[in-house]
Formats: C-alpha cells, structure tokens, sequence
C-alpha cells in the first residue's frame, strides 16, 4: 500500500490542465486522461467496482464504489475534480512533485489533488479494512471543474444520489458550507472596418466597447451597494478579458469581452444577465448579449445537519477543532446540493495557496484528512444512526 505522498506525487506529476478555451498549450500538458489512468489502475488493485465515464472527447469522469459487508444506513458521496489550471507565471517546477519541509510543490497539490488522495485514503481503508458498520462510499473523480463543471454536472445528470456528500478543496481541514455561485458570458460590440490612416470612414468598435466598459464599472459599484447575503456578502461583477480589432492599422470592426458574475443564494445567470443589460440598455449603449458560456448556483446552507455535526465530531477528534464557513469561489457542491444531495466543502490545504506561482500542500494535513474521512465514514460505529437518518 503505497502512502498517500507517494500518491499525490505521482498525479501531481501527470499533468491534467484544463485549456480552459485557450488553444496555445501542448497536448500533452492538457486534460484529464493521465489522472483518470492513474484512478483506474488504483480502482483496479482494489478491486473494487467502478466506471470510466466519457463526459468530452478523451475526458472522463472514474467513480467507484465501497460497499460494506453489512448493510449500510448511509451511502455517502466523497468527490474532487481532476483538473487543474495552467501553469503561466509559476517559479517552480510545475510537475517536479518537489518535498521541502514537510510541503509538496506542484501544480494541482493543493487544488485539489490532495483533496482527492486523501478521500482515496479513506476509501482505500474501508475496502481494505471492511468494518462492520460504516456507510457505503462513492469515490466520484470528475473533470472540468475549472473551467465549466461539466463533470460533476454529468454525474448529478445521471441520477446519481447519496445521502450527504464531501466535495474535495482546500479548507484548511474546516468545513464550508455556503458559498458564491458564478455565471460567465460574453459582450460583442460591431463596428465598420477601413484603413486607420482614415478612421473617419469606420466605426471603431474597440471605442463602443470602451463606453460599455465604463458603464459595466459603474454597475459594479451599484451592484456590491445593492444588496447583501449574510453569510456571503454581496454580488461582484468583473471584466477578465478582452479581445478586438485585426491589426494596428485597421479600425475594428468588432470587439469582445468576457464577464465574471458572483451569485447569491437564489440569484440565476438568467437574472444577471438581464439585470446588466437593461443597466447598459438604459444609457443607450450598442452591444450584443451572448449565452452564458456557464453558470453553476450558490451553496446555502441547506439540510443534512445531523451529517455535518458528525463531521465536524470527527474533524475535533483529529485537529482539536473546526469552523464552518462561507466563501466567495465556487466548488462542484453547489451542482450536487441542486440535484437533492445535501453537501459540504472540506480538505486539506489553504485555498490561498490554490492557482499559485509556487502551489504547495503541507502533506500531515493530507494525513488529518484521511484520517477525518475514515472516522465520518465510520462514525455508525460511535454515533445516533436513528437520529442522523431522522435529520439526514
């Protein structure tokens, strides 16, 4: 049985970046079919069932399946995704997999290939240990999580139900259990081409677009002063990107931007979307909606308490304490809490470490979790299993 080191050197080793829509990043640095492997081969020693589920051409979703030799009251949901943003800016080797300190460095370490080997941890003990008692445990790693959560959207599309679920980021081994949701599309503005030594017979459309970025600055402001979540604050707006015109020596005849917008509980891409663009409507201003490219809902507190007091029993047990907490990036647990499955985010790691030039996880951390995962599996052995199912 190899350690759970070892483990997340070998999958920080093996690249899985998602593209993200981006086409300048070598093949052989991108997707998740390395990390999938990696699962398969693990799965497959075990010996336990599982699936390779295509979602995307080359990318697919692995979940597999403990089942305890007595019947379980529980079937719990352990899942982290397999992706990991690219690598640009980082002053370290990204897939060295370096230990220094007691830290492994790498792209992916902290988010959230840690996350994932330590419900492997768990996982893997149950198979091995089959204790009288324990829940049952789907182990789901599913892809894309970066960029659209086309995975974990997949498996909640395929029926797939459990009666509580940990999704895996770094929360410092705390639990999180609210937060933001986002939408992202896109703004096109359109204008007339022609030589720029006579710009007078074009339309600048990087000039439009420069009108709808001023407004869009002046939204955000009013959107934050609008409203507020108690537990998450208020929504954002922001411009990540923007593209336009052919050459220096052409007026642009069209121009782009792609936009980020923060989600309460209860707020929808739909609603975003229009409530922007009756605010640039209003001024006048030319421009062109486009769908959504994605959007995933907030997390809110909502059901499973009885599973999330257990948790947090057993993250005391192992740390001494916890907190329960709100953050303002989103996760894969707002896909799973919209199919019916209450969910909560913990792990290992600090998310200020995520998305890094130097990305590290201190790997005792990776141990806790483990050892936290396996005593919430378990916990039927110690715990109410009539009151968890009354408030389950």
């Amino acid at each position: 049985m190899h350690s759970l080191a070892h483990h997340l050197a070998e999958l920080v080793r093996r690249p899985s970046i998602n593209p993200m829509g981006r086409t300048d990043l070598p093949p052989d640095l991108i997707h998740e079919s390395r990390v999938t492997d990696y699962w398969e081969e693990r799965f497959r020693e075990l010996g336990v069932p599982y699936e390779r589920i295509e979602v995307l051409p080359g990318r697919s979703n692995i979940v597999a399946k403990y089942i305890p030799p007595t019947p379980a009251k529980f079937h719990y949901l352990f899942e982290a995704h397999q992706d990991t943003v690219p690598v640009d800016g980082m002053i370290i080797e990204p897939f060295a997999a370096t230990i220094e300190n007691g830290k492994l460095h790498g792209r992916g370490a902290c988010d959230v290939k840690a996350g994932g080997v330590a419900m492997f941890g768990a996982f893997e003990r149950l198979v091995k240990e089959k204790p009288a008692g324990s829940a049952a445990v789907t182990l789901a790693f599913t892809i894309d999580e970066e960029h659209t959560f086309l995975g974990i959207q997949h498996l909640m599309k395929s029926g797939f139900r459990a009666d509580f679920a940990i999704v895996a980021e770094p929360t410092q081994l705390n639990i999180v259990r609210s937060h933001k949701g986002v939408a992202r599309w896109s703004i096109e503005t359109t204008g007339i081409a022609c030589h720029s030594s006579r710009p007078e017979r074009g339309v600048n459309a990087v000039y439009r677009m420069g009108k709808v970025l001023t407004a869009i600055e002046e939204y955000a402001q009013q959107l934050q002063a609008s409203r507020s979540d108690a537990l998450l604050g208020s929504p954002t707006i922001s411009v990540g990107m923007i593209h336009g015109g052919a050459s220096p020596n052409t007026v642009p005849d069209h121009c782009g931007i792609s936009i980020d917008r923060r989600l309460l509980p209860g707020e929808t891409a739909a609603d975003a979307i229009a409530e922007l663009d009756a605010f640039l409507a209003a001024k006048k201003l030319e421009f062109r909606t486009l769908p959504a490219s994605f959007a995933c809902p907030a997390l809110k507190p909502h059901g499973g308490e009885a599973f999330i007091e257990s948790l947090g029993k057993a993250i005391d047990s192992v740390k001494g304490s916890h907190t329960i907490d709100a953050v303002p990036y989103g996760t894969d647990a707002s896909s799973v809490q919209e199919a019916g499955i209450p969910a909560v985010v913990f792990g290992p790691g600090d998310i200020a470490q995520a998305h890094t030039k130097d990305e590290w996880v201190e790997l005792a951390q990776i141990e806790q979790a483990a050892e936290v995962l396996w005593q919430f599996a378990t916990a039927g052995l110690r715990t109410n299993n009539s009151r968890l199912m009354s408030n389950g």
